[in-house]
């Protein structure tokens, strides 16, 4: 039995230890865990604080997209970038494949390069994903001061790009996973994110606990009995439904299988597709849909002197 619609009141609230902050008329979304520590800087962006016209509303758009300028995204990404309390960070994006390949930089590369995910130790660069229902997860090495963000799609978390990111921490870094915490943003939630029997059927041959994450897991292998009822012969009967696929549990689970605790992982409840008031959702909204960005970095001596 498919499971009912999660509650998509635009009242609901931000659980903690989720916190959306005002700046201005940009609303950051931050884990308080992360708060904690002095020399990090990152957020998760939302919808409402930019100038890109979209439906009679001005959005905070951070994606260079076919429907907007590109003088206004510019322009919405300083914004954020204000809110974030690192306007002055080189923002080090990429131009991303739903794979999971993963970058390192010493450095912000004159041009994105091609990736789903980047990682660094060096204060001063601002990693960024970016999102319109795919989880975009940050992580943070508490111990050795390394950073890295993920954009986790199915084809991502199917090839296990966090796992992996993980494994790349610890072999470049020195990362310990019980040094690691992690914030997995707001994305599609398994309340609405549809997907076909074959990539159920993917997941299934490639994770022993993929049942979890679905809310009935068919692969398109079992017996229609559809076929049966309206007597059409073998090969012609209507294909399997659709099923429902829950991304932060699946890689929610890919992090604790790289150790870390799960006392170290926040998960965010909030579902693009319910709260298109305060996100952009491509599934809900197609491809008029804005791009959301998630940014981590380390703050260099002089901005935390700043700061303080």
């Amino acid at each position: 039995m498919r499971r009912p619609p999660a509650r998509s009141a635009k009242t609901a609230p931000i659980a903690p230890p989720w916190k959306l902050l005002a700046k201005g008329p940009v609303r950051l979304l931050r884990a308080a865990p992360f708060d904690k520590i002095p020399w990090l800087v990152h957020g998760f962006s939302t919808r409402p604080g930019g100038v890109s016209p979209l439906d009679g509303e001005r959005v905070l758009n951070l994606g260079f997209t076919d429907w907007d300028t590109r003088e206004n995204v510019i322009e919405n990404r300083k914004r954020f970038l204000r809110a974030a309390d690192a306007p002055a960070m080189p923002l080090v994006s990429l131009r991303q494949f739903h794979s999971d390949v993963i970058r390192l930089f010493d450095a912000a590369p004159p041009e994105p390069c091609r990736g789903d995910a980047s990682a660094t130790d060096r204060p001063g660069l601002l990693l960024a994903v970016q999102t319109a229902d795919c989880v975009p997860i940050l992580l943070v090495d508490t111990r050795r001061r390394a950073v890295a963000a993920v954009h986790a799609g199915w084809r991502g978390t199917l090839r296990r790009i966090v796992q992996k990111t993980v494994g790349r921490m610890r072999m470049e870094y020195g990362t310990r996973p019980e040094d690691l915490l992690a914030a997995l943003g707001p994305a599609i939630g398994g309340c609405c994110y549809e997907v076909g029997t074959e990539v159920a059927r993917d997941f299934s041959s490639q994770f022993a606990r993929a049942a979890e994450w679905f809310d009935e897991l068919r692969t398109g292998d079992e017996p229609n009995p559809l076929q049966w009822m309206n007597m059409m012969p073998p090969g012609h009967q209507p294909p399997p439904k659709n099923v429902l696929l829950d991304l932060r549990k699946a890689n929610r689970a890919q992090l604790l299988d790289a150790g870390l605790p799960e006392k170290n992982i926040f998960v965010s409840d909030l579902c693009t597709a319910c709260r298109t008031d305060l996100f952009f959702s491509y599934r809900k909204e197609g491809p008029q849909s804005g791009r959301l960005m998630a940014v981590i970095g380390i703050q260099q001596e002089s901005q935390r002197a700043k700061k303080s």
